[in-house]
């Protein structure tokens, strides 16, 4: 063998790791904002315009809401007494700041979709970008599944009202026939993901039209059961208010956090948003401050109705009202769970759609993904695959087993979002405060942001395995150290747009909050989190890195003032 061969051979592993870390560290470049944005793609194709404000308060209140507010409200008053009110009040808390961070990026992306991957994508790198892109997208396929299946057994509890159903219908069609462990049988279940599928292809006008109808109604009957039941409440089953300590509010407040989850959604709608940067803020806030007020009052009717003690873990609320008579609030409750689970699968197959498209754009995924049907103006191939997807799981997997690997992608996808919103504060800037020779002034910010959530993990460790109080402070103080290095280290700019406050104090705490639930999750999630990580750097490396694109004239931004808003 020559020395040219030996040279070669030994040359192209080194050649390929060269241009692995080259690819994955490229990000896309930020465009200059504006707030007469519009997007074009090169074939004339996109999504069209049409979402208005009270369109994009509805979608993040449909997927935010959903049976559970019927449920997990009494679920955790059994732990935490009346005090569950104050849980829903420290995670709405928590959920508004993740939410201001959100808001932030979405005045500051107003016109390509594609939420936490996008902005993860610009703040950071393509890597990075592409694994938030898979655990959201594992959250979002396992969430459409289950909650396809939760609503075929709701369905099928409201036909067997009818007497001549009653017991009458095979467990297969709608609750499921277990076959063995994970294989369980389920036919209504993909029948209503279809039927959900073909509306969001049909185009987005259409399909805000059935998520709105179907989220007044659930909310209107939200409001009947707080109304109707605040008549029956008994002041005296308030006291005492935490009989089992903060420490189960607390605990409560880990488990209602993902009650919230779904203001996100909103974000994801940036390309059919009619005013995208005055609209997106205003509707990711509006929704999730609508949930907190809900469920704060699902909360106080269930534990004022009937003594914690009393309340049952499967239909807590429905219990509540017949123990008191009010049977047919019990009926009506089923009507409204079967509202608030088509909203939640429909806004969640929508989201999904809106991702896959972001990323065929970008080239990370085949092109197909990108492709947007001429007239419906609708992402109509990806749609359908997400659609596929959620279909097999829902009709032959038992997926209420996986649940408990849910909720990474969402607390994963938060903790990106925030850390984005103080990098692309100080990503322009060349100079720091303090500078140091043997680190970049962004290096200097990525150890603070990486020691932030690495206290907030330690944190949440300690606090779930019951060890000492103190470490958890000592990992408190390392955190706020590091908060106060990024805050005196970086020079920070303020955005166009929307602004989030306190920064970057504000995201620094939505990290650490964020990371220390994650450690609540149980340690299978922390094991998906890990081996989707290894198979997503597998796909990129065989696939992503050599198709993507960051700059991509698919996906060019023109800036220009749209026929709609000049007629404004």
């Amino acid at each position: 063998m020559s020395s040219n061969d030996l040279s070669s051979s030994s040359s192209s592993p080194m050649s390929c790791l060269g241009h692995f870390c080259s690819s994955a560290l490229r990000a896309k470049p930020l465009a200059p904002p504006s707030s007469e944005t519009s997007v074009r793609t090169n074939s004339g194709q996109g999504l069209i315009r049409r979402l208005s404000l009270f369109d994009l308060i509805l979608l993040g209140i449909g997927a935010s809401i959903g049976a559970g507010i019927f449920v997990i409200t009494g679920t955790v008053a059994c732990d935490a007494g009346p005090g569950v009110t104050i849980s829903f009040i420290i995670a709405g808390a928590s959920c508004v700041l993740n939410a201001l961070c959100y808001a932030e990026l979405a005045s500051r992306f107003p016109a390509v979709v594609g939420g936490a991957y996008l902005y993860t994508y610009t703040a950071f790198n393509e890597l990075t970008a592409f694994l938030v892109f898979g655990q959201l997208m594992l959250d979002y396929h396992i969430g459409a599944a289950s909650i396809a299946r939760s609503l075929a057994g709701y369905v099928v509890s409201l036909l067997e009202l009818i007497p001549s159903l009653r017991d009458n219908i095979p467990a297969w069609v709608g609750h499921g026939q277990d076959i063995s462990g994970v294989l369980s049988i389920n036919v209504l279940a993909p029948i209503l993901l279809v039927l959900l599928t073909i509306v969001l292809c049909w185009g987005v006008g259409e399909s805000s039209i059935v998520n709105s109808v179907m989220t007044v109604t659930k909310v209107a009957i939200v409001f009947v059961v707080i109304i109707v039941g605040a008549f029956k409440v008994d002041v005296s089953n308030w006291t005492p208010f935490a009989p089992n300590g903060f420490g189960t509010i607390l605990t409560g407040a880990t488990v209602v956090f993902f009650a919230y989850v779904g203001f996100d959604a909103v974000a994801n709608s940036a390309e059919e948003s009619r005013r995208p940067q005055r609209d997106l803020p205003l509707g990711i806030m509006g929704s999730l401050l609508v949930c907190v007020v809900l469920y704060v009052g699902v909360c106080l009717v269930i534990t004022g109705m009937v003594p914690y003690q009393f309340l049952g873990e499967d239909a807590p609320l429905a219990e509540a009202f017949k123990s008191k008579g009010l049977n047919f609030v019990a009926v009506l409750i089923s009507f409204g769970a079967v509202a608030g689970l088509t909203t939640t699968l429909l806004v969640g197959l929508y989201v999904q759609s809106r991702l896959y498209l972001g990323i065929g754009r970008d080239g990370l995924l085949p092109s197909i993904f990108a492709k947007v049907h001429p007239t419906r103006h609708t992402p109509i191939y990806s749609q359908i695959w997400a659609g596929i997807i959620a279909m097999v799981l829902a009709g032959l997997l038992n997926v209420h087993v996986l649940s408990h690997i849910l909720s990474v992608g969402s607390l994963t996808g938060y903790s990106v979002v925030s850390a984005c919103v103080i990098t692309l504060r100080w990503k322009d800037k060349n100079t720091s405060r303090f500078s140091t020779r043997w680190i970049s002034k962004r290096g200097e910010g990525i150890i603070c942001l990486v020691t932030i959530a690495c206290c907030g993990f330690a944190s949440g460790c300690i606090f779930r395995f019951g060890a000492s109080f103190i470490f958890v402070i000592v990992a408190a103080v390392i955190a706020i150290l590091a908060a106060l290095a990024l805050h005196f280290w970086q020079i920070y700019t303020d955005p166009p747009g929307f602004s989030c406050p306190g920064v970057p104090i504000m995201p620094a705490i939505c990290i650490f909050l964020n990371i220390f639930l994650f450690a609540q999750l149980h340690y299978e999630a922390w094991v998906r989190f890990v081996v989707l990580s290894i198979i997503m750097v597998g796909i990129y490396a065989f696939y992503g890195q050599y198709h993507a694109n960051p700059v991509s004239s698919d996906t060019s931004i023109v800036y220009h003032r749209a026929p709609a808003e000049e007629a404004k």
